[in-house]
């Protein structure tokens, strides 16, 4: 899903370095019983923004079957409680799968309220394959090093050439990672969560997910309702589309999006020099894409290449300026080298990114099946090429390794839920990432749940980033535990109105144009999408 995301309960302080491990039978799983889990013996780690943090580390079995098994490593940070009384542990993920969620603590503690931070253990981590868990995944190192071939297949020469490439990331998956990729996977890492909540001493644990951190938190509700407190669940992946349709989904959207972005450089045409017309500039972008083919930017940005370094401005409109003038100084000043920066800054892939689609991989292609018959998805993709052609292909190779994966595919698991407290939805209606319908989808499975809606919002992972009326809603519900509730028949609970749009940089822009985006929204919204991954 990514490019590069109540009961009041008394858990006490937690001392660094000591923690009371529940017994087996307070787990009331059914499982068998677990090893006992060592301390968390929590160090400072402090940096220059976050100077309370501190960091540990945990072991945990790789085959939750086997508790006597083999150990990997998980990599925790945490943000103490300040407050007298504790609401426990606030566990956080960005999503992904393959988002690091270690610096995740440090920002939600100082983007809540002081008073509602103080009162929680803000708890981030990497979870299992990611960053600096151990072990981490690195598929094929190199993996996307420019220049790609287009990723529109143009004849059956060019389509062999990226299956094959697709084949020979699964091949290396395989072969390097043989061991741990059969428990690469979302349910595992959900039960890693339960192991967390037991070492930091909970009977409850609070959690806050973005993106594909949605679903691992519902997949958690379901395997582990009575241990459940609060959970906000920002940014929905739609449950009922594991994995595949929820990415054909995702080409509808992200071409939507694109279209929005262009209809944006359009309004601002004395800044950028594009024309007036969305439909002409879209087609300029098409042109430019195509003269890219034959001459790399930079020799570096080719039409791959540019997908991606375009592709976070689906995710979040904070990065269409800069986008923008990049784009303009290509068509207008034929000057490619604001285009190459660009696709260093939002595009490149760096080992982390390489760590990140390696766990993206083995999460998705675990977790449900896929089609190993490559006509459906040549079909299915030129279907939707035919209409949404921004990202539809590049999405199409991003995925195509599960049809090779190595490992036979789970059954995702039935998140629908009736034991919970009430849970907190928030969503944008025009996110491209994980699209409205899901949100509403996972509100109809949990009962009992509350969806907050920002109306005419695109961007992807809408609390902390800037509008204060989700934030409020989010904060109440941390601190109280109470969720707004809809009058009559309306599926919504409560509205928030989207954030404006971004303005041109000053440099791009008119001397007269009015700022209508404040810089703390615009800061806000860049620091949380970093931490999510839209960038990669």
């Amino acid at each position: 899903m990514t490019t590069r995301a109540g009961m009041l309960i008394a858990a006490g302080a937690l001392v660094a370095g000591t923690v009371t491990v529940l017994p087996a039978s307070a787990a009331g799983t059914g499982e068998p019983a677990p090893r006992p889990l060592p301390s968390l013996a929590w160090t400072g780690c402090a940096t220059k923004a976050y100077p309370r943090l501190q960091c540990a580390t945990l072991e945990v079995p790789l085959v939750h079957d086997d508790p006597a098994g083999r150990s990997i490593t998980l990599a925790l940070t945490r943000i103490p409680h300040t407050a007298e009384t504790s609401l426990g542990p606030l566990l956080v993920n960005p999503g992904g799968p393959g988002g690091s969620g270690r610096g995740m603590a440090g920002y939600v503690a100082a983007s809540l309220p002081a008073d509602v931070a103080a009162r929680y253990d803000v708890i981030g981590f990497d979870p299992r394959g990611v960053g600096s868990s151990e072990p981490a995944l690195d598929c094929r190192p190199g993996h996307f090093d420019p220049v790609r071939p287009d990723s529109v297949p143009r004849g059956t020469d060019a389509e062999r050439a990226a299956l094959e490439r697709a084949q020979a990331f699964a091949a290396a998956c395989g072969k390097k990672h043989q061991d741990v990729l059969p428990y690469i996977d979302t349910v595992s890492t959900a039960r890693d969560i339960d192991l967390i909540r037991r070492a930091l001493g909970t009977e409850r644990i609070n959690y806050l997910g973005y993106s594909y951190g949605t679903y691992l938190g519902a997949v958690y509700a379901r395997l582990y309702p009575e241990r459940v407190g609060r959970m906000a669940l920002d940014s929905v992946v739609n449950p009922n589309g594991v994995w595949y349709e929820d990415n054909i989904a995702q080409d509808y959207a992200f071409d939507t999006r694109h279209k929005d972005f262009m209809a944006w450089v359009a309004e601002h045409d004395a800044a950028y020099g594009l024309g007036t017309d969305p439909a002409a500039v879209e087609a300029a972008w098409y042109r430019m894409r195509e003269e890219l083919r034959d001459s790399p930017a930079g020799g570096k940005v080719g039409p791959g290449e540019l997908e991606d370094t375009f592709l976070p401005g689906g995710y979040y409109d904070g990065y269409w300026p800069k986008l923008a003038s990049a784009f303009s100084a290509y068509v207008n000043e034929e000057d490619p080298a604001p285009l190459t920066a660009a696709w260093e800054r939002y595009g490149e892939a760096d080992s982390a990114a390489d760590n990140g689609y390696s766990v993206y991989t083995a999460v998705q292609c675990r977790d449900a099946a896929w089609p190993k018959d490559w006509n459906v998805w040549r079909k299915d993709n030129w279907d939707v090429h035919a209409k949404a052609p921004f990202s539809t292909w590049n999405n199409a190779w991003y995925n195509a390794p599960c049809a090779f994966w190595p490992v036979a595919p789970l059954s995702p698991p039935d998140v629908t839920n009736d034991q919970l407290p009430p849970v907190l939805i928030l969503q944008a209606t025009e996110d491209a990432a994980t699209p409205y319908e899901g949100a509403l989808a996972l509100h109809r499975m949990v009962r009992g749940s509350s969806l907050v809606v920002e109306q005419g919002g695109g961007n992807h992972g809408v609390t902390l980033a800037g509008n204060d009326c989700l934030d409020a809603h989010l904060s109440t519900y941390l601190a109280t535990g109470t969720v707004p509730r809809a009058e009559g028949d309306s599926e919504v609970d409560a509205v928030c109105a989207a954030l404006p749009g971004p303005e041109p940089d000053p440099a791009a822009a008119p001397k007269d144009a009015g700022r209508k985006a404040s810089a703390p929204m615009q800061a806000a919204g860049t620091t949380l999408h970093g931490l999510l991954g839209h960038v990669r």
